[in-house]
């Protein structure tokens, strides 16, 4: 495995980042990539191994140092792979200090609050590496896209998530915003996939259908989303996500890259640990 492979660029120059004010064209960008994993499929996972590791002692750090807060928010089109990519990337790290919030249809009491109010109170504490499945793009996005709300409110969203991961920021919690981008015919095979398979068939669901028909609704509202929300502290990552290994490659970097950055060192102890003996 050659050595250049293994470096982990500065998440302000990852290759996927989209800069502030950048116009975004979804179609444009690739969901098959080889660029940064030049590789075979049993390389790219051989290679994961040690990216693992790595995400493993710094999350460890992260949490023993407990300083420091850790927001990873995933957003994609069904069958994007943000539940693959969740176990494949966090697997290792120490369940007391990570979950996962997932953000489905809203209840009746949440959507008698504002639209912030459920996603806020899942942000990380103190030490805490918390994974958005879905999230408050959601409410833009989605509402966009199925005539939920008019233009006039959803609209103002925009400025609305924009300050909020500032003042998130401005509070300590570091943030990653990930997009899964997959292709048109990665989807189609991935959803009869969980037609053809008994064991996922529970995984579809019919009204993955009439998303897809609007796919190219959801495309435009998802290239307004990232670029209008991409900003210096807290930038989107579009992921080419058709190649699962591939994908969780590219995702594991970020992660490291970000970690990297923040010097997280474990705390020290007021004992001499030389002096004790157990008996």
């Amino acid at each position: 495995m050659s050595k250049s492979l293994l470096e982990v660029p500065n998440p302000a120059d990852h290759p996927y980042r989209i800069a502030p004010g950048t116009p975004v064209d979804l179609k444009s960008l690739p969901t098959r990539d080889e660029s940064l994993f030049p590789v075979s499929k049993s390389e790219g996972k051989d290679l994961f191994d040690s990216l693992e590791d790595e995400i493993d002692e710094l999350q460890t750090r992260l949490y023993a140092e407990g300083k420091h807060k850790l927001l990873v928010v995933f957003q994609a089109m069904d069958t994007g792979g943000k539940d693959g990519t969740i176990r494949a990337v966090f697997d290792k790290m120490d369940p007391q200090g990570i979950r996962v919030a997932s953000f489905k249809r809203p209840s009746s009491r949440e959507l008698a609050h504002d639209y912030l109010w459920r996603v806020h109170k899942e942000t990380p504490g103190n030490g805490e590496t918390v994974i958005f499945n879905r999230s408050h793009y959601e409410d833009i996005t989605a509402v966009r896209v199925r005539d939920i709300y008019p233009e006039e409110r959803w609209s103002k969203r925009y400025d609305h998530v924009r300050n909020f991961e500032q003042m998130l920021t401005d509070e300590g919690t570091t943030i990653i915003k990930i997009f899964l981008n997959i292709s048109l015919d990665e989807q189609k095979a991935r959803l009869q996939s969980r037609l053809d398979e008994p064991a996922k068939n529970w995984k579809f669901n019919p009204s993955d259908l009439e998303d897809r028909a609007l796919w190219p609704k959801f495309m435009d509202a998802y290239n307004d989303v990232i670029s209008r929300t991409s900003t210096e502290t807290v930038p989107w990552y579009v992921i080419p996500a058709d190649r699962k290994w591939y994908r969780n490659l590219a995702v594991a970097q970020i992660v490291i890259g970000t970690l990297r950055e923040l010097n997280m060192q474990y705390p020290p102890v007021d004992f001499d640990p030389k002096s004790i003996t157990i008996d």
